[in-house]
């Protein structure tokens, strides 16, 4: 469709969709080649996204979001949810699951893995299969306090210097760690420097089951 031929909120939408993905792009330091690399969406498509001469279909919005870890709304305002009217606004809300101990063998979120739920605001919640750990020890304080609730997006690999849920002991404890890549060598390291690094090796493995997304804690 051609620019002419567009509603002025049309254009508004195409107009914010494109700065939200040159934000994205430049806060996540990527090229349109690394996107379409990882969305399968052609790069001359993408650079209509940017340039705002044309506008995402649904399918190609998710395929962002996913890829940038962030809800729609965040791209396309389109899926900004109208507010509604009154005092008692009604929120959509998810339960989230709280892990407990994992069971060796078992899927990451097996019911026998599961000790409660937690709700959070779907709107608020990014893409993707999300589970709650519960911090333990002080190793990553002062990031994440001590008995902290926090958020994890289930992936199999993070970015260098993400905070990572990471299973190690027979995949039977879950640790949050910052992942450190030297050469060949992993690291989990603790944001407390009185923890030495701990070196993943074949004697020593562990596995990333996914990425630290938000913690929250009581304050008072």
């Amino acid at each position: 469709m051609a620019r002419g031929s567009l509603t002025p909120q049309e254009i508004e939408n195409r107009e914010t969709i494109s700065k939200n993905i040159n934000r994205l792009i430049e806060e996540k330091n990527v090229t349109q080649v690394d996107i379409s690399n990882h969305t399968g969406i052609p790069k001359s498509t993408i650079t209509g996204y940017v340039k705002a001469t044309s506008t995402p279909n649904s399918g190609n919005i998710q395929k962002l979001a996913d890829y940038f870890e962030v809800p729609k709304s965040s791209i396309d305002p389109r899926f900004k949810k109208k507010p509604k009217f009154g005092i008692n606004q009604v929120k959509e809300f998810t339960k989230i699951p709280l892990l407990g101990t994992i069971t060796c063998g078992e899927p990451i979120l097996a019911e026998e893995n599961i000790e409660g739920y937690i709700n959070e605001i779907s709107d608020l919640l990014p893409s993707g299969e999300l589970f709650y750990l519960k911090s333990k020890g002080d190793s990553m304080v002062p990031t994440i306090p001590q008995n902290s609730n926090v958020l994890i997006r289930h992936q199999q690999t993070v970015e260098e210097g993400e905070v990572a849920a990471v299973l190690v002991n027979g995949d039977t404890e879950a640790t949050l760690k910052r992942v450190k890549y030297q050469g060949n060598l992993i690291l989990l390291v603790a944001d407390n420097p009185e923890y030495d690094p701990i070196v993943i090796t074949k004697e020593n493995p562990a596995r990333v089951i996914g990425k630290a997304v938000k913690a929250s804690f009581d304050i008072s």
